[in-house]
């Protein structure tokens, strides 16, 4: 029987060529654009689940009040923190300390050096986390102060193999000696944490710039934990919530659990809870467009089964005066639309295959399109058997019910059943594609905003680098020698990029401050002259200068400091910050020095005019090419042991918003192919309709109807439904962008011709689709036209 309704499909399909290209064409493109979506949504629920204890592992986080400001959820923790919770608490199997940020280290081995990113951590580390080492004992790799445990990539570039790794002494950043001691296998591309070695947290400690790691006061450190099994979460967290106080009786701050699995994609927090926002909204966003892309390729589907019932109404009504019954009927359709959602599948998998690479470079994945993964398989048959049921549920049910006694007198009841069902297909389809396209317009413009907004410093042409090695200690003579270069107008350093301050502190005292009173502030350590030299402009007062020997002991506060602290003439103002006595000397307007996502912080800046991290220099434009030669010259010189790695400071500010690039470019993309598809559907539509009306047009042409009148009778119906679909697309996606803009503190507005645009998009695209055989119609010859049967 089912050869049978696979032979009876493939002729269907073969009798009507053009149909048959419209739906396969429409349902691959659908199906190419999910299976990227699914593959891509797959990738980023799948980001650190790869632990084999991940459902009792957790990342501490701290929820921080602040009077007259923002509540603050965040990650870094005191440095004692693990220490003091894996004694307390009985649940808690082990307690890691880990850095916050990978630092990028030169290890040198002989006369052989490579620069890469790695993580302080504790011994514990490689026995809570499932990074599976090649070589050396979890338990012991991190036992010893000079111990390091590098990547088998790093191990291979440097001896060959893992196992040659294992006992050579590295030097790190030219100074200290350590041991290897353990080969990890190469972090997964599907680990928030990346990283290529790892030293002991305690070699940081007890660096004499590791004192803040002591202090309770001073968060600087992500703590993980690992509960016994059958720990309930919520209850622990009760336990916790407050037991900071028992080590610092002022610090009000609340501790909660997040799930390790959840951390990549869940970065938004309402309080101790998770909100709207991060990856997760991103993840959905693009779920829903795989969902819609999809739906529209089934409704050309139905639509063009639909509109075709009349031609197959007698094909029905014979078969059924025969004996045939409704259940073999509905097989029978069922069967001619999953045979063409598979022909879609095959050719949507090889157009995957050829877009994935494409598609990896844009959205900087290592996506693979393995067909031997079976659980791939299974998503992707999963793909084409839901869309087949989908597209051709209702032709099945709608073509198998038709009386054989009436479609056989050739009555013309046919169309009028199914023109309702008809136009509203039509319509749900350009509802989805007109919020596609306002959703493309509005998150280009917010890109447009992010990119143009004057965010208080001027970032263009100004290039950075680390001062490794001996740079910090010949700091002074750099300075001097790369003020010399012709072309660089301004120089300074920080020991933070100025687009993402992280060090915060609650330790500061003002005259007029409410003892009760508990605020954060960032800091941000700055050389002489680095308002001038970033473009940050001084509402009043002045910047650090040598001028003045006082400014070792002065600060420069943001115009949101200023806000907070109730100053009314800030400018000389005392100000005590940790232990050091000061006064303030200037105020800066207001600059991002976190994202966008965020609202500004109340910002301090102290003088440091060594020990550095970061050297700053301005280019006078024009000039970067000639700037840039003469800088590693000089770099090179003071510190040859390292190789010169540079920055711009205006492609940080990109990589910053690469997620929300990313999404515009991929929401244009499947915008037009939406558009594109819903054009082919209606395209399809056009073509029978003009083929049903062919003698009417020919008798209306020789009763002396215009071409234009023809053209506009075959299209105003058509061009109803779009308008109909724009009405309701309109304000669907006003609500939902609106929403989306939401997650931005900074953010552009929502015009009315963002809504116009796509209003005028979609009915252009629509008459342009229904022109071509309206007008191919209109101007045939009429006596053509009357010989139709």
């Amino acid at each position: 029987m089912i050869k049978n309704y696979l032979k009876m499909a493939y002729r269907n399909l073969l009798r009507h060529k053009v149909f048959s290209l419209i739906n396969i064409s429409g349902l691959a493109l659908g199906m190419t654009c999910s299976i990227l979506i699914l593959l891509w949504v797959r990738d980023e629920l799948s980001f650190d689940r790869f632990h084999k204890d991940t459902d009792n592992l957790y990342r501490l986080m701290e929820l921080q009040s602040y009077p007259g400001a923002d509540n603050l959820t965040t990650d870094a923790t005191p440095g004692p923190l693990a220490e003091a919770l894996e004694k307390d608490f009985p649940e808690i199997k082990h307690a890691v300390r880990s850095s916050t940020w990978e630092w990028k280290k030169l290890l040198t081995y002989q006369d052989k050096s490579l620069k890469v990113d790695g993580r302080y951590t504790d011994p514990a580390f490689f026995e809570m986390f499932s990074f599976p080492l090649l070589q050396g004992d979890a338990r012991q790799v991190l036992a010893n102060p000079n111990s390091i445990v590098i990547s088998e990539k790093v191990a291979t570039q440097f001896f060959g193999s893992a196992e040659e790794a294992v006992g050579k002494i590295f030097k790190v950043d030219n100074a200290d000696s350590y041991k290897v001691t353990g080969v990890m296998q190469d972090a997964p591309k599907n680990s928030s944490m990346q990283f290529d070695w790892v030293l002991p947290l305690g070699d940081l400690i007890n660096h004499p710039d590791g004192h803040w790691l002591k202090r309770w006061d001073n968060n600087g450190i992500r703590t993980f934990v690992q509960l016994q099994p059958g720990t309930d979460m919520a209850a622990f967290n009760e336990k916790i919530k407050n037991h900071i106080t028992k080590y610092s009786k002022d610090n009000d701050t609340e501790l909660f659990l997040q799930p390790v699995s959840e951390m990549y994609l869940y970065g938004k927090f309402n309080g101790t809870k998770v909100a709207g926002g991060g990856r997760i909204e991103t993840v959905r966003l693009f779920s829903v467009v795989a969902v819609f892309i999809l739906a529209i390729a089934c409704i050309n589907f139905m639509n063009l089964a639909t509109a075709r019932s009349a031609k197959r109404a007698k094909e029905v009504g014979v078969r059924k005066a025969i004996g045939a019954n409704k259940s073999s009927l509905i097989k029978q359709f069922m069967v001619e639309s999953v045979l063409v959602a598979f022909l879609a599948l095959f050719v949507s998998v090889n157009l995957t295959g050829i877009l994935l690479p494409h598609f990896n470079e844009l959205t900087g994945k290592f996506i693979e399109l393995d067909l031997s993964d079976p659980t791939l398989l299974l998503l992707l048959f999963g793909v084409a058997i839901v869309t087949g049921i989908l597209s051709g549920s209702y032709p099945a049910f709608f073509l198998s019910s038709f009386d054989p006694v009436v479609v056989l007198k050739g009555a013309s009841k046919v169309s009028k059943r199914i023109s309702v069902f008809r136009k509203g297909l039509v319509v749900f389809q350009f509802i989805l594609s007109g919020l596609l396209i306002i959703s493309t317009l509005v998150v280009y413009l917010q890109l447009h905003y992010i990119r143009t907004k004057n965010i208080g410093l001027n970032r263009e042409n100004v290039l950075y680098f680390q001062l490794d090695g001996d740079l910090g200690k010949r700091y002074e003579v750099l300075k001097r020698e790369l003020q010399n270069i012709p072309g660089i107008v301004g120089l300074s350093a920080s020991d933070q990029i100025p687009l993402d301050i992280g060090n915060s502190t609650g330790d500061v005292h003002w005259k007029g401050k409410d003892p009760n009173a508990n605020v954060l502030f960032g800091m941000m350590a700055v050389d002489y002259n680095y308002a001038n030299a970033m473009g940050i402009q001084v509402k009043e007062g002045r910047d650090f200068s040598k001028d003045f020997g006082t400014d070792t002991s002065a600060f420069i506060i943001n115009e949101e400091a200023v806000r907070l602290m109730q100053l009314q003439d800030p400018v000389g103002q005392p100000i005590q910050i940790w232990n050091i006595k000061g006064h303030i000397i200037g105020v800066v307007k207001d600059f991002n020095s976190r994202s966008m996502h965020s609202s500004m912080q109340p910002l301090i800046l102290r003088l440091q005019d060594a020990n550095q991290r970061y050297l700053y220099t301005r280019i006078a434009p024009g000039q970067t090419p000639e700037v840039l030669t003469a800088v590693e010259k000089i770099v090179r010189k003071h510190n040859p042991a390292f190789p010169f790695e540079y920055h711009f400071l205006d492609e940080d500010f990109e990589r910053m918003y690469k997620s929300e690039a990313v999404m515009g470019r991929l929401t244009q993309y499947f915008a037009i192919i939406a558009i594109f598809i819903s054009c082919l559907g209606l395209f399809g539509l056009a073509l029978f309709t003009a083929e049903q009306r062919t003698k009417e047009i020919g008798i209306r042409k020789v009763l002396g109807a215009s071409v234009a009148s023809i053209v506009y009778m075959l299209s105003k119906d058509f061009l109803k439904l779009v308008l109909i679909a724009n009405l309701i697309a309109l304000p669907l996606g006003w609500y939902f962008m609106n929403g989306w803009l939401e997650n931005y503190v900074d953010r552009t507005g929502l015009s009315w011709w963002i809504f116009a645009s796509a209003f005028i998009s979609t009915i252009v695209i629509a008459i342009i689709t229904l022109s071509f055989h309206a007008i191919k119609t209109a101007i045939a010859n009429p006596v053509t036209s009357l010989r139709t049967e």
